[in-house]
């Protein structure tokens, strides 16, 4: 389903089920989040997600113009899979700012050596940030935008049920961790 502004509500529509509606939202964005490790953690995004963050943003700035509208459908709907990927955003995740300082700059490039293993098949390596370089010569940064291009042969065998692993094999943050079959469910849904 494509995001248009038709299909968005309107500012006094959402404010009515925004709170109503958070708890539902907060636990698909759980179902749809895999940490890796103890400082990432990958948010698979879907229609539902980003129709969501748009409504925010809308909520948020109060943008009730046409041309508004649009410009956050054209920011977001981007992040939308469309059959043949997973996108997901990527959080880097250190509470201490020094630590986070540190360790940011040993990590620059962590958003290429991401990747997804279909049980059967090759990695499947992200494409990172495919809107804006979002690292400097001295660090990475804390949000990465992720796509996971997937062959034909590996949609369906993720469909047919096959597990499936996310991983980092950058050398300062080495993790993999096999996707839980209610999380790889809903994640399978976004293949066709």
């Amino acid at each position: 389903m494509t995001i248009t502004r038709d299909s968005l509500m309107g500012l006094e529509g959402y404010a009515k089920i925004r709170k109503s509606s958070s708890a539902e939202m907060i636990a698909h964005r759980r179902l749809r989040t895999v940490h890796l490790g103890e400082h990432v953690s990958v948010q698979f995004e879907d229609e539902r997600t980003i129709r969501r963050q748009i409504q925010e943003m809308l909520h948020i700035e109060k943008i009730f113009e046409e041309q508004g509208i649009q410009g956050e459908i054209d920011a977001y709907a981007a992040l939308v899979p469309d059959g043949s990927n997973w996108k997901a955003t990527m959080l880097i995740e250190y509470p201490d700012v020094a630590e986070r300082r540190r360790e940011l700059a040993r990590l620059i490039g962590v958003e290429d050596r991401m990747f997804v293993e279909v049980e059967g098949h090759g990695r499947a390596y992200a494409i990172a940030d495919e809107d804006l370089d979002r690292e400097t010569d001295e660090k990475t940064s804390a949000v990465h935008f992720l796509r996971f291009e997937f062959s034909k042969a590996m949609r369906e065998a993720v469909r047919a049920g096959a597990g499936v692993k996310l991983g980092c094999d950058h050398v300062n943050y080495p993790a993999h961790v096999t996707i839980a079959a209610e999380t790889l469910a809903s994640l399978a849904g976004d293949l066709r």
